[in-house]
């Protein structure tokens, strides 16, 4: 087993690091090439729109409490089911990793990788809503691999396949046991500090009771009590954050003055030192960033493709603002506590450090737990109650990414007994040991439903930017792919008008 997550952590270390052993194969992955380029290409073709579309989206998600058509739930309830897949323990370990890894300024490439990630967010989103379809049962489903089956056409239904073998292999790993693990670690600190014991199986048995109550109901459910919970979750995290910034706030210029001076090696040695210092920035800030908000991973626009609207265009904007409230407000609210909270952390020589990134006794959450404890009182409580809520509501998003794929797959009937399968990864995942490699695995299914992704946003490009011009200029909605009329006033006859993906020129097909 032990070889196996060897040769895992160096495929791994290639994809998203450019490594391959020792060796440096690449200056950045593969993976961080593709969804980064992919985020830069749609930004361009936008015209910038995803950064200009920010605060109206705001009013947009607030009219979204509310249906506006036919759907599984609401706007809101649909980004709240996608933040609670994005928000998750990257938002705690990942930022922490990502300033011990490339120092302050990748901070800075990780707003980078999230502003470019708005418009792939965007992208992916407004398709998942274009191309859903609704089954025998009343239900709509939708996301990458119906966008793939409709937007692209049958000759291409292996790579939606190939997409859903990944997302299933995705939620297990990262989205299911690795998060069912993190909230046991969290509860046995909690035990532990008020003085008693407690078994990892204890917590998985209330951990699966609690998924299964949830979950047993479907996306609605699922959609409920993200639509309460994530909210409340992220507003209490970030004004814990603003407190402990509130009474540092004499170290809030110098935390900005490392992140920009970083980020591009300015106040460095030099030559090779300066040059290495912001690739290593440059790296671990948009690798952290990607993992953080899954921007163009295709997981989000599952969630999305259920939302009770007929508007595309909308939706893909209210889709964008899961990037901005993960990556650029939350992940932001962590990485400024890190760098402004002042303390005498432990090295592992016996000597002390300013700061808990800089400390050697301490990695990935720790070192996010080590700065809140000393920037606040019950700081430390904080973070372990906000690792407990991000992993569980991250479980419960994820079930229904896997439970989509596998109905793709399989036909509808698999979604009730998978509900049953995932109650029991739940609680396999409170008694893993090797979590490090699980979460290369992770790292490794990722990408296989990432590339599938990716390679159908490009192709799809013309769609996305048809529709959104058209509806921008007009107010005209795209007729849906099935040809049901989704209020188009322009449309002279039962056509998909699009760019064709080289932006060439203009091509019609049936709707049917």
């Amino acid at each position: 087993m032990d070889a196996f997550f060897d040769g895992v952590t160096t495929f791994s270390d290639f994809l998203w690091g450019g490594t391959w052993g020792d060796t440096r194969i690449l200056p950045v992955g593969i993976i961080t090439i593709a969804l980064l380029g992919t985020g830069l290409f749609f930004m361009l073709r936008l015209g910038f729109r995803p950064l200009l579309r920010v605060f109206p989206a705001f009013g947009e998600l607030w009219s979204g409490r509310k249906s506006t058509g036919e759907g599984e739930i609401t706007p809101w309830n649909a980004l709240s089911t996608a933040l609670s897949g994005q928000v998750g323990t990257g938002n705690l370990a990942g930022v922490a990793t990502a300033i011990t890894l490339g120092g302050p300024g990748a901070i800075f490439w990780m707003w980078v990788t999230a502003l470019f990630g708005m418009a792939a967010a965007y992208a992916e989103s407004s398709l998942a809503v274009r191309f859903r379809e609704r089954h025998p049962d009343g239900q709509f489903h939708g996301g990458p691999m119906y966008y793939i089956k409709n937007g692209l056409g049958k000759n291409w239904g292996w790579l939606a396949v190939l997409f859903c073998i990944g997302t299933v292999l995705s939620a297990f790993a990262t989205g299911g046991m690795i998060q069912a693990n993190s909230v046991t670690q969290s509860a046995l600190e909690a035990g532990t500090s008020l003085g008693f014991e407690l078994q990892n199986w204890m917590v998985g048995v209330v951990l699966a009771a609690l998924v299964f109550l949830v979950i047993i109901g479907g996306i609605k459910s699922i959609g409920n009590l993200a639509g309460k919970v994530v909210p409340v979750m992220a507003v209490a995290y970030v004004l814990c954050a603003l407190f402990v910034l509130i009474t540092h706030i004499d170290h809030i210029p110098g935390a900005f003055g490392q992140i920009f001076g970083q980020a591009f090696g300015l106040g460095q040695a030099a030559g090779g030192l300066a040059g290495y210092g912001v690739l290593a920035a440059v790296r671990a800030g948009v690798a952290r960033g990607l993992f953080s908000n899954e921007a163009g991973q295709g997981s989000a626009p599952i969630a999305h493709a259920a939302a009770q609207t007929k508007n595309p265009v909308k939706q893909g904007e209210i889709a964008m603002l899961g990037v901005f409230i993960d990556t650029l407000v939350i992940c932001t609210m962590t990485a400024l506590v890190i760098l402004v909270v002042e303390g005498a952390y432990p090295n592992d020589d016996g000597t002390t450090a300013a700061y808990a990134w800089q400390a050697t006794s301490l990695e990935a959450s720790a070192i996010t737990t080590a700065a809140f404890s000393n920037g606040m009182f019950g700081g430390a409580w904080v973070i372990l109650a906000a690792q407990a809520l991000f992993a569980f509501t991250t479980i419960i998003g994820w079930s229904y990414y896997a439970e989509t794929s596998l109905t793709y797959v399989l036909g509808d009937w698999a979604a009730k007994p998978f509900r049953y399968v995932w109650v029991a990864v739940a609680f396999v995942g409170t008694l893993i040991l090797n979590v490090d490699g699980l979460w290369r695995f992770g790292d490794v299914a990722n990408s296989w439903m990432l590339l599938p992704n990716v390679v159908a946003l490009l192709m799809l490009s013309g769609v996305v930017v048809s529709m959104t011009k058209r509806f921008d200029k007009t107010g005209e909605l795209p007729p849906n792919w099935a040809g049901d009329d989704w209020g188009t006033t322009e449309t002279p006859d039962d056509t998909i008008t699009a760019v064709s993906p080289d932006g060439s020129g203009e091509d019609s097909k049936p709707n049917a």
